[in-house]
């Protein structure tokens, strides 16, 4: 972030996009330092890394954190990131109102099943086979599917949406 701020002076746009997950069948799989890392990982560097951020923000600026479908319908293997990315979304809208005299919009995405390297380190082989078939359009989103959310919340023609949450799910809905 420092260079960052040598180079140019200042932040216009942050993007939070880290997570941790592992799934578990049972609450006695989870181990109370995994607990701990998801939400260290999961809200606590985002939080950190916003603190740290706005200081260099103008008006305009613009807040960006990766939630997940999960916030709003968590699957039952997924307790601890879920919670996460519950908590990422009430961040962002308590956010959202905290930063809007200074100028500075807080959204998030919330992506639905999209395939990235954490899925099949994260997940047990038999669900990654399916992973994303559950959803209407019947396939995982690829990163570069969400790419058009983030640049739209990052610019200027936004700059009246702000603590809002915009799913890219496959058709399954956030509400």
């Amino acid at each position: 972030m420092e260079r960052a701020v040598q180079a140019f002076g200042r932040i216009d746009v942050l993007v939070n996009n880290a997570a941790f997950q592992m799934s578990h069948a049972s609450l006695d799989e989870i181990s109370d330092e995994e607990w701990d890392r998801t939400f260290a990982i999961n809200i606590g560097a985002m939080f950190r890394i916003t603190k740290a951020a706005v200081h260099h923000m103008r008006p305009g600026g613009a807040v960006i954190n990766t939630t997940s479908v999960n916030l709003d319908t968590p699957r039952p293997t997924l307790v601890a990131y879920a919670a996460t990315k519950a908590a990422l979304q009430n961040f962002t809208g308590s956010l959202a109102q905290l930063l809007a005299d200074k100028g500075i919009r807080s959204n998030c995405v919330a992506p639905g099943p999209i395939w990235t390297p954490l899925i099949p380190s994260t997940m047990p082989p038999e669900q990654v086979k399916t992973f994303g078939s559950d959803v209407p359009m019947k396939r995982p989103g690829q990163p570069a599917e969400l790419a058009p959310v983030y640049v739209l919340l990052a610019s200027d023609e936004a700059s009246y949406v702000s603590g809002a949450t915009v799913a890219v799910t496959g058709g399954k809905p956030v509400i």
